[in-house]
């Protein structure tokens, strides 16, 4: 068996983060390096390290991760954050700015960054600009390989339920129905499958910024899925 892929990981507490921690159960070709600002309540048999720092040290806690790949699974919401932009900006953008700097200063080979369907640096939708905006910035940062993963609705149990979220998730296997040819980027994607394409991923050894919606994530996600 070929050694194991480290991945260090932040975001570790949200949909995407928590279906990677529970993926890695059992896996003996991937080590994950949780850096996260609070203990993270791991699943049953899961073998992993948690970095607890405040946000301000992270990109000492990513360096000493001795990680292949940075996974950034960050993200807040307009609401979580009452409305306040700029607070919104400090999680979605800087934070995950800051990160991409630390991944680079480490010598980190990969960064994926979960962003979002839609994410446009000129868009009007305030939440898709910044998406655009940051996903730009990383692009700018020098990491030999930058995959962006831009998925629609997440499906999967949170730990907070969000009313809107759980109407769209019971009403989207009739919706996704519905969006055909352009519209399929679109389409909801349960977290683990997400979870599953990043691990398909971290095999990839070509360089350079790729971006991928719904159909290549699930590509991606059936190389996850087979253990090396």
């Amino acid at each position: 068996m070929s050694k194991p892929t480290r991945i260090a990981l932040v975001g570790a507490t949200g949909l995407v983060g928590m279906s990677l921690i529970r993926l890695a159960v059992n896996r003996p070709d991937i080590r994950l390096v949780a850096v996260s600002r609070r203990e993270v309540a791991l699943p049953p048999g899961a073998r992993m390290e948690v970095l607890v720092a405040d946000p301000s040290g992270w990109g000492d806690a990513i360096a000493a991760a001795n990680a292949d790949v940075l996974v950034c699974a960050l993200g807040t919401t307009i609401k979580k954050v009452g409305g306040d932009q700029a607070a919104f900006r400090a999680v979605d953008q800087d934070l995950v700015l800051a990160c991409g700097k630390a991944a680079k200063a480490a010598g980190i080979r990969q960064m994926i960054a979960v962003s979002s369907v839609g994410a446009d640096p000129l868009a009007r939708n305030f939440y898709l600009k910044v998406k655009g905006e940051t996903e730009q910035a990383l692009g700018k940062l020098g990491i030999p390989r930058l995959d962006l993963l831009r998925p629609g609705l997440l499906r999967g149990p949170r730990g907070e339920l969000r009313p809107a979220e759980k109407l769209a998730m019971l009403v989207s296997p009739l919706t996704d129905l519905l969006m055909h040819g352009g519209y399929r980027k679109y389409r909801s994607i349960k977290a683990r499958t997400v979870a599953e394409a990043i691990v398909g991923l971290t095999r990839e050894a070509m360089a350079g910024r790729f971006v991928f919606e719904h159909d290549a994530i699930l590509r991606a996600a059936r190389k996850g899925q087979s253990i090396l």
